[in-house]
């Protein structure tokens, strides 16, 4: 890692933390790395697909921002979903500003009141990014923010598509202007501040839900075991991918262990790019019923155990 940029003396310059709640699928994690510049997150077209709070790091001007990309907030049935949901109000919490994503094409659903409440009980307001607004009639999208700015929960509207960037960066400059005047927290150059280890995690579970997304749920997690540097300047990558079920094991794996093989292709070759090393990944599928109650599962994804 690079070391920390002497910018003390640099006159005007500004570091703020930015929280990116929504319900689930609203588009945090696209707009995180478009916010970026690069892919920090994991996108797929399932929901809830990010479960732990990713931080990337984005520069505007003399601003560093760091952004936290926090789960989908929803109305938790299990310990999983509860740490989830947590996770994402303390991201709030822990941010100087918080912009609330509201998928315009779905509007002010059951999740968007329930943040909405969540964030009044917590006497706080937030900015408001009317997202995924490509193709929307323009007087739908007015009576939209009317709506939603009738709560007086919202200090600044902004209409967006995190998908094309479409507005994106009028929302980046507001919030570099919001930011308060310090030094930066991170080298200029540095995007985000999860390790390694959990990327590439992250990696191969977004490969296992774009691949088996109608034949396997969401009872499945990926573990990196062992992460060995080479003196070759390679690294070795040894993954679990853990289901619940024996039956989900078969799915994963394939055919003659052809699923298993393009999914280790497709994620290998990701992490190359990423990393920009060569990388010897293997990967292993073991069923672990109880995978979801396991505490050590909970520390790999940076959650709190909740009961």
């Amino acid at each position: 890692m690079a070391s920390l940029p002497e910018n003390k003396d640099i006159e005007g310059a500004r570091c703020g933390f930015v929280a990116l709640i929504g319900a689930p699928n609203a588009g945090k994690s696209t707009l995180l790395n478009q916010m970026v510049g690069a892919k920090v997150a994991i996108v797929t077209h399932k929901v809830q697909t990010t479960r732990t709070r990713i931080t990337g790091i984005g520069m505007y001007e003399k601003t560093q921002l760091v952004f936290i990309d926090t789960p989908g907030i929803f109305e938790p049935k299990r310990r999983l979903d509860r740490a989830m949901v947590t996770a994402a109000w303390k991201g709030s919490e822990d941010a100087e500003s918080t912009v609330l994503l509201v998928d315009a094409r779905n509007g002010l659903t059951e999740d968007v009141e329930r943040i909405i409440k969540g964030l009044q009980q917590a006497k706080r307001q937030a900015i408001l990014a009317l997202n995924k607004i490509d193709g929307m009639r323009r007087d739908s999208l007015l009576a939209l923010v009317a709506q939603l700015n009738e709560t007086g929960s919202f200090t600044d509207t902004f209409l967006i598509s995190a998908l094309t960037g479409d507005g994106v960066n009028d929302l980046k400059a507001f919030l570099a202007a919001q930011a308060p005047e310090g030094p930066w927290m991170y080298p200029e150059d540095q995007l985000s501040d999860t390790t390694m280890r959990i990327l590439a995690a992250e990696i191969t579970r977004e490969k296992v839900y774009l691949r088996l997304h109608d034949e396997l749920p969401y009872s499945t997690t990926v573990e990196t075991e062992k992460w060995e540097d080479r003196k070759d300047g390679s690294v070795r990558i040894e993954q679990v991918i853990h289901v619940e079920r024996e039956t989900q094991k078969g799915i994963v794996i394939g055919k003659g262990g052809l699923m298993l093989k393009k999914l280790g292709q497709m994620a290998r070759e990701e992490m190359e790019e990423e990393f920009q090393r060569r990388v010897h990944l293997f990967l292993h599928v073991r069923t672990t019923e109880r995978w979801a109650d396991d505490k050590t599962m909970y520390q790999d994804m940076g959650l709190d155990f909740v009961d």
